[in-house]
């Protein structure tokens, strides 16, 4: 039999057998030994029945006018009589009898005392120097009979209290294990970056440790991410200033000088730069992500930060054509306004890159909370698709991105509570790409 996986099972049936066990032993023992008192109890009885008997039986047997006549006492009502007894001479034969007695199921005389065969019990005694002997039988179907309803009598009782000890186990355990399963279940609700620690109140000793260990590992966890983040945050902060002179001390070198060579070259220098400023910008926005405040605490209408950010983006030199439509309704959310920014940006510069030259980029917004960003464009492969929201995955044709936009889009999306889906070709169309993010929404 295989041991449940369940630790509440496991105790429960390890205890029930327990107990099962030992309550068969302790009444197989009680039984036993009230079997060995209810003998002697019995042998008692039918040593006084002969000692009772036979002063009786001499005084009528002497006092007869015909002697060696055989006597039958009748029975005065009818009743179960589970002691016989024959009262004989010396030579054997019957003085008195009992109205049930068979002679021939009794031993011929061998001396006083207990004797006992197949089917009864008997028990001998003489007087008047051994001339008048009684033996009284009592059939062992009767002590049978006896063990059987004491027997019965243990056994009934652990057909009802055996389930009520085990329900009353099981309960016990229910009511024991309640701090763990609450632990876990506030285990279970964690998010992905919640390294806090776990409240653990209330756990059993033996369990304590395992929390605290527990515990100390979260933290070291979330010193260990937080340095990281802190690490990509500064240095990103940090090279944009230097990052800012090297370009503008490119742009001059490309102005004050008139060799071709050294144009083109100081443009190259000025373009890397700011591929490797974009970069910065980036890491910069994904520490946001995995690290930062990502939701308000009321909800606010998107409209408003998503008109801003568009018309930003419009006014840039460099922007695509982009359609924005909103709802006439006021659409809430719990979404930080920096967060939802960053994901517009994200998902509108994404479909700049890889849609085609000079194509439209539409953004809408529904009012069920549904942010769709979608351009035409060449239909992305599914294995390319399941693999769009990767660290650094990036166009092999078109290598200036960096490969974190939808990256950090479905950081913020898991941070959230929100969804993030890729679908290409865009629906109802032959080819295009589409990004749907699902917006949290407050809870009523």
């Amino acid at each position: 039999m295989r041991w449940p996986a369940s630790l509440q099972a496991r105790l429960g049936l390890s205890l029930g057998l327990v107990l099962t066990v030992l309550w068969l032993l302790a009444a197989s023992f009680t039984a036993l030994t009230l079997r060995t008192e209810m003998d002697e109890v019995f042998d008692s009885a039918l040593r006084e029945t002969a000692e009772r008997i036979l002063p009786l039986a001499v005084t009528d047997i002497v006092g007869r006018e015909d002697q060696g006549v055989t006597q039958r006492l009748a029975a005065i009502r009818e009743h179960d009589e589970f002691f016989t007894y024959l009262v004989r001479d010396a030579d054997g034969s019957i003085l008195l009898q009992s109205h049930a007695a068979d002679p021939a199921l009794f031993p011929p005389w061998d001396g006083p005392g207990f004797r006992q065969t197949a089917t009864h019990r008997f028990y001998g005694d003489a007087a008047l120097q051994g001339t008048i002997r009684i033996t009284v039988a009592e059939p062992l179907t009767h002590r049978a009979s006896v063990a059987r309803e004491i027997q019965m009598g243990l056994g009934l009782p652990l057909l009802i209290m055996l389930p009520v000890a085990l329900l009353a186990i099981i309960l016990a355990l229910r009511f024991s294990i309640t701090p763990l399963r609450r632990f876990r279940s506030r285990l279970e609700s964690r998010g992905g970056r919640d390294l806090s620690a776990v409240p653990a109140e209330g756990l059993p000793t033996e369990i304590g440790p395992l929390a605290d260990a527990l515990n100390s590992l979260l933290a070291r966890l979330r010193e260990a991410f937080e340095a990281e983040r802190s690490f990509a945050a500064n240095a990103a902060h940090e090279l944009r200033t230097p990052l800012a002179g090297a370009i503008a001390q490119a742009q001059r070198l490309r102005s004050e000088t008139e060799d071709p060579a050294t144009a083109r070259r100081a443009a190259e220098i000025e373009e890397t730069l700011k591929r490797l400023t974009r970069r910065t910008e980036r890491l910069m926005q994904l520490a946001r992500a995995e690290g930062g405040r990502l939701q308000t605490e009321t909800p606010h209408d998107v409209r408003v930060a998503l008109r801003i950010v568009i018309d930003d983006m419009t006014r840039s030199a460099q922007s695509p054509g982009v359609t924005l439509d909103l709802p006439d309704a006021p659409v809430l959310s719990t979404i930080d306004p920096d967060a939802l920014g960053i994901v517009c940006r994200n998902l509108v510069e994404n479909a700049r890159r890889h849609g085609t030259a000079n194509g439209m980029v539409s953004v809408v917004l529904t009012q069920a909370g549904d942010l769709i960003v979608s351009n035409d464009g060449p239909v992305v492969p599914p294995d390319l698709l399941a693999r769009l929201t990767d660290r650094f995955q990036r166009d092999a044709q078109k290598p200036d991105g960096a490969g974190l936009g939808l990256t950090i889009v479905a950081a913020i999306a898991k941070r959230t509570g929100s969804t993030l889906a890729l679908t290409s070709p865009r629906p109802g169309a032959p080819d295009g790409f589409e990004a749907r993010f699902k917006l949290p929404t407050p809870t009523p």
